[in-house]
Order: structure tokens, then sequence, then C-alpha cells
């Protein structure tokens, strides 16, 4: 069991629901409420990693933060090392790939969310940060939820992303899926499946945690 290659994807799984859920809850919130020309475009664009072969994202990402890019260039400047074949970088090209699986749940969250009860929340002399944290994320906590759990299930199995951004530097950016895969090139079966059943086990839990999570806060809330 390659327990460096597991505790690097749950810490990579976790910085990246870290960064992720704020960016879900704004991005969420303003195209579930706000109506405007070029929503369609910038729907389309966050959904643009589900549609995309992930070495085809992977390819992309690397050539923006590689040397001679200007994104590179300035964490080369400002850390003193490259930004590609590093755990930042893969933690920046998980935050991008994910995007996704973190906004569109949410987004459907507080689309489910009436507009009587925020127009209520206003009435009452709310204002919007106080409804925002008083009415509307509690109602929207099934949506954030399962942004949360996707992002992270997601994150924890990637493969093709990680392999073409970070590498395979054991410590560094060697995660669980591509530990799995290089023991399955090396004929170790046994200890593929030991980490593969390691890497399910944890899916599971992860789920049904969320799931009475969810049935806690929904028996409270109603």
């Amino acid at each position: 069991m390659d327990w460096t290659a597991l505790w690097l994807s749950l810490r990579l799984a976790g910085w990246t629901v870290l960064f992720l859920l704020p960016v879900a809850v704004v991005m969420g919130r303003f195209l579930a409420y706000r109506q405007f020309r070029a929503k369609g475009l910038i729907e389309a664009l966050v959904m643009l990693p589900l549609v995309l072969p992930p070495t085809v994202f992977g390819f992309y990402l690397l050539v923006a933060f590689g040397r001679g890019s200007v994104v590179g260039d300035l964490w080369q400047t400002l850390f003193g090392h490259q930004l590609v074949f590093s755990f930042e970088g893969l933690v920046v090209a998980s935050i991008i790939f994910n995007l996704p699986f973190a906004i569109q749940p949410a987004q459907r969250g507080f689309e489910a969310i009436p507009t009587e009860v925020r127009e209520a929340a206003s009435c009452c002399g709310m204002s919007p940060w106080r409804s925002l944290w008083k009415v509307e994320l509690p109602l929207a906590w099934p949506g954030l939820m399962t942004a949360m759990v996707l992002t992270f299930a997601h994150t924890l199995g990637e493969f093709g992303i990680v392999l073409m951004v970070g590498g395979s530097i054991p410590g560094e950016t060697k995660t669980i899926a591509i530990s799995i895969y290089d023991r399955v090139q090396g004929f170790d079966d046994r200890g593929a499946a030991i980490m593969s059943g390691v890497l399910v086990s944890i899916s599971l839990f992860t789920i049904a945690v969320t799931f009475w999570l969810s049935s806690r806060v929904g028996r409270r809330l109603g």
C-alpha cells in the first residue's frame, strides 16, 4: 500500500474542495439569480472540462503553466520554482478541472430556493449578506454538499490531469491513481487491488457521511 500517494491524494482533494467551496457559492448563486445575455456562454465555459478529454485539458494547462507562459514565469519569479510538476500546480489544475462539479450542483441548489423566500427575507429588513447566511445557504445546503462530495471524489480518482500537469514524482505529484496504474504496469495486481479497495472505501464513506449530514440538516430545517 502506497500510503504516501494516498495522503497526497487526500491533501489534493481537501485543498481543492476548500478553494472551490466559496467559488461554488459565489458563482452558483450568481448564475442562479441573474439573467444576462452572456449567461449561456459562461455556463458553457464552466462545463467545458466535462466534455474535453483530461489529456487534452491537461495539455492546455501544461502549456499555460509551463515556462515561457505568463502564469508560469510569474510563479517562478514569486516562489522560485516552476508551477508544473509541483503539488501547487496540481491544486491549481484540479481547481480549474473541477469547476463544473462544484458550480453546477451549487447553482441548482440556489435555483431550488423559491423567489418568495428571498423576497420575504428582504422585506424583513435582512441585508443581502445576512439573507445569504441565514436563509439561502441553509436551503441550498443539499446542492452545496453534493458539490463538495463530487469535487472530493472526482479529485481523489483523477488520473489524466494529474499525470499531464504533475507527472509522477513520489511524495510531490504521485497520487494514488497514478500509483495504482504503476502497480498494474508492474504486474503487481495484489497491490493495485488493495489500493483500489481503499479508494472505493473512502469514496463510499464520504458519500455515506454526506447523506447522513444532509438528512440531519433536512430534519432540522423541516
